[in-house]
């Protein structure tokens, strides 16, 4: 069983080399809305809710460098709003009215669903799109109604979720190293 997940890490992660330009270009944009002053606003469902915290704490707190927090909010973390929102308007609401409160045209709103079908990521989207804000899917290979609704849309090449979510998580932490060293040189570092 290890052997088999490992060959699917293994594929997987070759196939997501293939992948690098967007992601490299797509992490220079999240540096840039930040260094502009806007904020990254990050939801998901699931392990994809714990991969937004992550990152979130990885853009906060620090990934290699002690240097200024950078601003992040994951949208997955407050329960009293979460399950407020959700037994007042839906579930399928509980990021969108996040979004309405939060967002601003300068901020990005990265969205991760290993389907592209989390029907709460979508309104999420649409929402930010009403604010003006750049969107950012991670998913699966099949992209799922995310494909049509977000600026750029990064497909793992797998349909399974397990490598999805390794892949995910790489990804965001190439960009936290990318937004440190893009951001803070090592002696502008705290």
């Amino acid at each position: 069983m290890i052997e088999k997940s490992l060959k699917e890490h293994i594929t997987c992660f070759h196939k997501l080399a293939e992948l690098s330009d967007v992601i490299t270009q797509t992490g220079i944009k999240i540096a840039s809305s930040i260094n502009d002053g806007g904020k990254i606003l990050i939801c998901g469902n699931g392990g994809s809710a714990s991969d937004s915290q992550h990152f979130s704490a990885e853009l906060v707190g620090r990934f290699y460098q002690n240097r200024e927090a950078l601003p992040a909010i994951a949208l997955t973390t407050d329960t009293s709003i979460i399950t407020a929102i959700a037994n007042d308007f839906g579930y399928e609401t509980i990021f969108s009215r996040q979004v309405d409160a939060l967002g601003q045209p300068k901020d990005i709103l990265l969205g991760l669903s290993t389907s592209g079908n989390s029907e709460n990521i979508i309104q999420a989207v649409l929402a930010a799109k009403k604010k003006q804000m750049y969107t950012i899917a991670l998913t699966g290979a099949d992209g799922g109604e995310l494909t049509e609704r977000v600026d750029c849309l990064i497909r793992v090449p797998s349909r399974q979720t397990p490598r999805i979510q390794e892949a995910h998580i790489f990804i965001l932490h190439a960009w936290a190293e990318q937004i440190e060293s893009t951001l803070f040189s090592e002696t502008e570092a705290l």
